[in-house]
């Protein structure tokens, strides 16, 4: 299947902030974690490693009627730190400050 194809089908099926903010996150993948695929995971837009299993993943806001979008790591994510570490962020918005944080995350996920 192409990974590609279905992330950008997903992708276009969101609107307004959920829309921007799985756009900007394939953007800050792709520059930080070239090494993750883009794919879908249970029909969210997601980035896998070389295995075709998530890594990164996004759960618009509107997929649950919630009032936020969450940005997910997998238990492949090397984000540990010491026993006791987030694994989801929940995002409003995705702006400069979120953008930096994110990237160190996705830098860190993949290390």
């Amino acid at each position: 299947a192409d990974g590609l194809a279905d992330l950008q089908a997903a992708i276009g099926k969101l609107s307004g902030l959920d829309r921007i903010i799985a756009d900007g996150l394939h953007a800050l993948v792709s520059e930080h974690a070239p090494s993750l695929s883009p794919k879908t995971w249970y029909g969210l837009p997601a980035w896998a490693n070389a295995d075709g299993k998530a890594v990164v993943f996004l759960t618009p806001a509107s997929k649950f009627k919630s009032r936020y979008s969450t940005i997910g790591f997998s238990d492949l994510a090397k984000i540990d730190d010491g026993n006791l570490w987030p694994t989801s962020y929940g995002i409003t918005k995705l702006g400069d400050v979120e953008k930096k944080k994110l990237a160190a995350l996705i830098r860190l996920a993949v290390k």
